[in-house]
């Protein structure tokens, strides 16, 4: 792809997006491109392409690379490219999130539940395994997974499967950063609240435009990421929550 850019890709800036078809995957790319070569992950190519362009008109170098983040090989494989396209990951943001409207007890399936968790959480821990010897031999990498409120607080109307493997994600960023920081290494569990995205048409009752409109915008958590991608090599952010006023 291309487009004007506003600076050129610094090399030694290099950051992987997951989820970035849409969304705060997609915002979070563009608000993070300037100076930085950027890989563009998700399991659709045409919004991808999208986000490429995007990507490279703020500033940024774009390489789209479409898979699906439970696949272990089409994980290995994309990192391969990166390294030989880009050099190596200093950065990476886990945007890939999936939830269903079935969402209690009485009504979830064992099938749904397991396709949860493997994409919120197994393989969030998959894509930070794959990259870590990148991110230790940068001395600085930083880890940005994008999880969610109701790993922060508990939200009943999140359902079984996603308040599981969410809050799980905190214990994920603990562990990079209480087992890395001697390389440098460092995470952010990263916890919106209620974004109007595409992601809502999951909800058992899809909100209305005036609901919305009170919501945060992707931007608004594209914001936040690169705020703690532009953070210096000695500050970490454990966690970040960001959410409207009106969230309850």
């Amino acid at each position: 792809m291309t487009g004007e850019r506003s600076e050129p890709a610094a090399a030694g800036r290099v950051l992987w997006v997951t989820g970035a078809g849409s969304g705060m995957g997609r915002a979070a790319a563009v608000a993070a491109a300037p100076g930085r070569r950027v890989a563009l992950s998700g399991r659709r190519p045409e919004p991808l392409a999208e986000t490429a362009a995007l990507v490279e008109r703020a500033g940024g170098e774009a390489l789209v690379l479409p898979l699906d983040a439970r696949e272990p090989t089409a994980v290995a494989d994309a990192a391969r490219t990166i390294r030989t396209d880009f050099g190596g990951v200093d950065g990476l943001v886990l945007a890939a999130g999936l939830n269903t409207p079935k969402r209690t007890w009485a009504d979830q399936s064992m099938t749904e539940l397991e396709d949860v968790v493997a994409t919120n959480l197994t393989a969030v821990a998959r894509l930070v395994h794959e990259v870590l010897p990148d991110l230790r031999s940068r001395s600085g990498g930083q880890v940005v997974v994008v999880s969610s409120y109701s790993a922060w607080r508990f939200t009943p109307y999140a359902g079984v499967a996603y308040s599981a493997s969410k809050s799980a994600l905190a214990a994920l960023c603990q562990t990079i950063n209480a087992q890395e920081a001697g390389s440098g290494v460092r995470a952010c569990h990263l916890c919106p609240g209620d974004v109007n995205t595409d992601f809502l048409r999951l909800r058992p009752v899809v909100p209305g435009a005036a609901a919305r409109e009170v919501m945060l915008s992707p931007e608004d958590v594209g914001r936040a990421v690169r705020f703690v991608l532009d953070s210096p090599p000695h500050v970490r952010i454990d966690e970040l929550v960001i959410s409207p006023v009106t969230q309850t």
